[in-house]
């Protein structure tokens, strides 16, 4: 599934969104319904000012009582010192409640990325996946309970006021409400503009992280061809649409608060005038036009947080939405019901008119048949992109075969688990992937449970002592992302070491010695016999003199298993394609006859 071309289409069901995240937070649902509870006195201590103005006004002004006069400005500090811990708590329980609704999405999508299948990172970029992994997330989780807590505190603060105004008129309250409700209508009008432009950010957002990615990894490339202008203009293009998109809903989101401050403009003078004539009829006192006054500009406030609340809320419910778009997405490589463990490789593995296909109607693979017994070492070789690599991924199943089946001493590879399959199997590539960290700790990334006898023995075998005593902290040095700080013989060499601790009883090596000088090379494939030594192994390779000692070799081309057999046998078929191959890459090098 391709995650830029999702739309987040359940957005607007807010029932059904907020009943997919309640599950993680029910674990935290205490401090949340505490930190909502400590929101209401919050917003209700804000009509604790507006109505004290009443009696003030009446009371101690006019009427000039000196007790209230001491006793009202002291209640408002009072108050006002109790608001400012009751803020001070709710913002902490809901940070404290944010941060582990966040983690936890956060830890239970990981989970579905690591179990997601190769062909999920085939067609999704570094920079969407981080995006929507990482950004998402945060968005819709933390922010959800950061927009509850000020719904709640701004609800409950227009409640109190309210409930002011209608204590000092009901109808200046009826014509305030209805005005403030007239206000608050453009919010409701914002939803799908929202929705657009924040999908479109996503997209541009997930090519800019891809960009510094691409510019990291590919620095030395980018060097070589002088790509720095391209790639700089391609961030600059990127830079400026995301600006386009977030001023394209500004332009449109932008006039509903001007509007809003109209409106209520509008009502607070209708106030006004109405309260004028209230009080000059005696339906009304000066102190109660003051409070309820008070209580109307105050109001604005919350009504207007609101307001941004239920905007942000649509921000985030879009990203809620994207968010649970990546929980229902299932790896296509999965156990059956009744798949069952892998003990033990006793007779071979067998390929049985396996095809396969990445893109439907481009076969890359077409009817293998192929017999490899236990402790056999078959080379696979022929053409470049003609399928050598991808046979040897359907045997650990990156990818299932599109027809066909791979057998495991009779059993297909689709009946046993996974992890099971994966257990008996090492892989050394090309260009091997090292973890940042230590060199010990990815050499236990192929048994976490191995001793340090274990360790001392593949460290002799993989050739790793030749250079370890020259590291500063030998084993235990840290190699950097990627393994960076390491030559690629280094590299090598630790991933065959890796390989060594799995002790699998089938090993595939893709291309393990072509990127390495003669020198390296030499070294690698010293340690690369130690490592296949009693094991059934699959060697795919360029350099044909890498693999003239395998028992057997198949030839490849354009996806076609045409030739099978020994180096002399291969070498004696009047115009044999391995023949060929071999000709054409020693004939310069060998010493011709005199």
């Amino acid at each position: 599934m391709k995650l830029k071309d999702t739309t987040a289409a359940t957005s607007f069901n807010y029932a059904y969104l907020t009943g997919r995240i309640f599950k993680f937070i029910r674990p935290v649902l205490g401090r949340v319904i505490l930190s909502i509870i400590v929101a209401i006195p919050v917003g209700l201590l804000d009509g604790v000012v507006a109505y004290a103005l009443k009696p003030y006004m009446d009371e101690v002004l006019i009427n000039k009582n000196m007790l209230l006069a001491a006793l009202i400005p002291f209640g408002i500090v009072l108050f006002a010192g109790l608001q400012g811990v009751l803020r001070y708590l709710n913002e902490y329980l809901t940070n404290w409640t944010g941060q582990k609704v966040t983690n936890s999405v956060k830890i239970a999508l990981f989970d579905k990325l690591v179990h997601m299948d190769p062909k999920f990172f085939d067609e999704n970029s570094s920079g969407i996946i981080l995006t929507r992994y990482l950004t998402d997330p945060d968005t819709a989780s933390k922010g959800i309970l950061d927009n509850l807590k000020a719904f709640m505190s701004a609800g409950f603060g227009a409640v109190a006021l309210i409930g002011v105004m209608l204590y000092n008129s009901w109808k200046l309250a009826l014509v305030g409400v209805i005005v403030l409700m007239i206000a608050f209508l453009p919010v409701a009008l914002i939803r799908k503009r929202i929705k657009s432009a924040s999908n479109k950010n996503m997209k541009i957002g997930g090519n800019i992280t891809t960009n510094f990615n691409e510019t990291y990894a590919g620095n030395k490339i980018m060097a070589a061809y002088n790509l720095s202008e391209y790639q700089e203009k391609k961030f600059i293009d990127q830079i400026n649409a995301q600006f386009n998109v977030n001023m394209s809903l500004v332009k449109r989101a932008g006039w509903m608060s001007p509007i809003m401050y109209l409106i209520a403009s509008v009502g607070i003078a209708l106030v006004m005038a109405y309260g004028t004539h209230l009080v000059t009829s005696g339906a009304m006192t000066e102190g109660s036009l003051l409070s309820f006054v008070t209580s109307l500009l105050l109001l604005y406030k919350p009504v207007k947080t609101l307001g941004n609340t239920m905007t942000n809320l649509q921000t985030i419910f879009v990203a809620m939405g994207r968010t649970f778009e990546l929980f229902d997405i299932y790896p296509e490589l999965v156990d059956k019901k009744d798949a069952v463990e892998m003990t033990k490789v006793e007779h071979g593995i067998k390929f049985e008119n396996v095809s396969f296909e990445y893109i439907e109607g481009t076969p890359v693979l077409k009817n293998i048949n192929l017999d490899v017994a236990v402790g056999e070492t078959l080379a696979i070789v022929g053409n470049s992109g003609g399928g050598k690599t991808t046979l040897a991924n359907l045997l650990p199943r990156f990818y299932d075969v599109t027809s066909g089946a791979i057998k495991i001493d009779g059993s297909d590879i689709r009946d046993i688990t996974v992890e099971s399959l994966r257990n008996h199997i090492s892989v050394v590539f090309q260009d091997n992937f090292l973890f940042s960290g230590t060199i010990r700790e990815n050499l236990l990334m192929g048994n976490f449970s191995a001793s340090e006898e274990d360790i001392k023995r593949v460290v002799e075998m993989a050739h790793l002592d030749e250079f370890l005593h020259d590291l500063p902290d030998g084993l235990d040095t840290e190699i950097g992302e990627r393994g960076t700080t390491l030559s690629g013989g280094q590299r090598q060499r630790v991933a065959i070491a890796r390989a060594m601790l799995r002790n699998a009883p089938i090993v595939i090596l893709d291309e393990a010695t072509s990127a390495l000088d003669n020198k390296s090379e030499a070294v690698v494939q010293k340690a690369l016999d130690n490592l296949i030594k009693d094991k059934t192994v699959f060697v795919i390779a360029h350099r044909l003199s890498t693999i003239k000692n395998a028992d057997r070799i198949a030839v490849i081309n354009e996806g076609e298993l045409i030739e099978t057999g020994t180096h002399d046998e291969l070498m004696n078929m009047p115009n044999g394609k391995y023949k060929l191959l071999y000709e054409m890459q020693f004939a310069s090098s060998e010493p011709q006859p005199v």
